[in-house]
């Protein structure tokens, strides 16, 4: 005979279950920073990213420091007597540019704006990919047919060509940059996360769910998205860079940020201007380099974190 009456037992099993699948989350958490530890690479790319991040909110101490705005023209001190801009100098850490601008001031200021492009472009286009992603793996049929074809489209759209286009119509902006890059960036995060859904609506949780009378839509966020961590944490880390080189696109053709606002890709337009980068190859070196490690250091930690949760990758299963 039981010593736990059923009243007892009701109690008891929900605070051990919770119990448990605290316990199962804490140490699938552990497991996940110990693989992402292994990996010397995804640790200095995020220590890398931590800092461009500092060194990006830091830009208004930096200019105060400095005594130099992003927009600010120094032509006596910045410019040699020939009207061409100075090397890096005690003045002018990284040098000038062409205007006589601080190289390194505007460095930071654009470190701004292409994280603010990368973060907020990316995190918009997951939304989109998440939610239309996981209606046509989970409704299937003519909603699956029509939001499959959808996705298509998008995908097979020349982007750099219509992206162009929209902006010198409507204008150069901060605003309708990210708007274009999230229109072309959800697509295929959509087609991922479609592919996951189809696979897990079929298991036997999702069957269960629905012989509970749960709805399809509480079961979609209850039941099927919290399966989808990985793909959308590693997905999302790696569409960053893609919008920050985007970004950058637009601005060096001039359809991106408006100028003088100082963006790395218009910082890089500058230099390709009149071929400054022959007499001032600091110019393109500093925002190029800037980029260049950007971008990198966001495809290290993304690869990091693609073996670091998904326990079947070849370095995941060493761990």
């Amino acid at each position: 005979m039981s010593v736990f009456s059923k009243e007892t037992l009701t109690l008891l099993l929900p605070s051990r279950g919770a119990e448990h699948a605290a316990q199962e989350a804490k140490n699938s958490w552990q497991l996940t920073m110990r693989r992402l530890r292994r990996d010397p690479a995804s640790i200095v790319s995020a220590i890398v990213i931590v800092l461009i991040v500092l060194f990006a909110l830091g830009a208004p101490l930096i200019a105060q420091w400095t005594g130099h705005g992003p927009t600010e023209q120094f032509r006596e001190t910045g410019l040699s007597p020939a009207g061409m801009p100075v090397a890096p100098n005690a003045e002018f850490l990284l040098g000038t540019d062409q205007l006589g601008r601080d190289v390194f001031v505007r460095l930071a200021y654009g470190a701004q704006v292409s994280l603010l492009v990368g973060v907020v472009a990316s995190l918009a286009a997951s939304a989109i990919g998440i939610l239309i992603g996981m209606t046509a793996g989970f409704a299937g049929g003519v909603v699956d047919t029509v939001l499959s074809r959808l996705i298509d489209l998008v995908m097979s759209v020349p982007f750099l060509l219509v992206a162009i286009a929209t902006v010198s119509v409507l204008g150069p902006s901060l605003q309708l940059s990210i708007s274009v890059i999230v229109f072309f960036s959800w697509a295929g995060l959509a087609r991922v996360i479609r592919g996951q859904v189809l696979a897990l609506r079929e298991r036997e949780f999702i069957e269960t769910a629905r012989s509970m009378g749960q709805s399809g839509v509480a079961t979609m966020f209850r039941d099927v998205l919290p399966n989808l961590v990985v793909p959308i944490v590693v997905y999302t880390t790696l569409m960053i860079p893609a919008a920050i080189v985007f970004e950058a696109t637009l601005s060096f053709l001039g359809l991106g940020i408006v100028p003088p606002t100082p963006s790395w890709g218009n910082m890089l337009a500058d230099a390709a201007n009149g071929s400054m980068y022959m007499v001032a190859p600091w110019m393109v070196l500093v925002p190029g380099l800037a980029l260049l490690t950007l971008t990198l250091t966001f495809n290290l930690l993304g690869d990091g974190l693609r073996d670091a949760l998904d326990p079947s990758s070849t370095k995941g299963a060493r761990a």
